[in-house]
């Protein structure tokens, strides 16, 4: 009896340790699944912000963006402010680029007035407050402020916690490589001194 009742025990408590081993042998499979799903939509994320680098040499900074949906309102807005020209030309330049979300942040209001003919002049001003002269990669970015083409200095802090920041922006994509210059694109909008 007592025999019999151990080997039912034993093959109850048998069938629940295959059990268990088998759920966590498949928990790191699962983790790797989530982690390359993870990673796949990480690498589709970026994609939309950007593609692959060495394919955008040939391309101009306006055409660029034109090209990726995440840049609508900043093409939109180039294209009222008349900068198209200027940001495509020969003229190396370092664009810090916000997104349609970083747009988004700013009262609907304000957007739609800036992108009214009579206020092209205040659009430029804001927009090439994004612009700074030469191609400035990450790896040259320095702490510190820096002359814009409007006149006015944006203020770079770089740093291993909280990357890169221009103003209260913060980098979310570096380095995107145009034929002539590079973006940097960013999360919020930034507004010259005075503004």
């Amino acid at each position: 009896m007592i025999t019999q009742k151990l080997t039912i025990l034993f093959n109850k408590t048998s069938t629940i340790l295959i059990a268990l081993a088998s759920v966590l042998i498949s928990i790191p499979a699962q983790a790797d699944c989530l982690n390359n799903s993870n990673q796949l939509s990480n690498l589709s994320n970026t994609s939309q912000v950007s593609a692959n680098n060495k394919s955008n040499e040939a391309e101009s900074i306006v055409e660029i963006a034109a090209s990726n949906p995440n840049f609508k309102t900043l093409v939109a807005a180039i294209q009222a402010a008349d900068l198209t020209e200027t940001l495509s030309g020969d003229t190396k330049l370092t664009v810090f680029a916000p997104t349609n979300a970083a747009f988004a942040k700013l009262p609907k209001e304000t957007l739609d007035k800036l992108l009214r003919p009579e206020n092209k002049a205040a659009l430029q001003q804001i927009l090439t407050y994004h612009v700074v002269p030469g191609t400035i990669d990450s790896q040259s970015l320095k702490s510190g402020q820096v002359k814009t083409v409007e006149g006015s200095r944006v203020h770079v802090a770089v740093s291993q916690r909280n990357g890169i920041r221009i103003n209260k922006s913060r980098v979310i994509q570096p380095d995107i490589k145009a034929s002539n210059g590079i973006i940097h694109v960013i999360d919020t909008v930034l507004i010259p001194p005075g503004f």
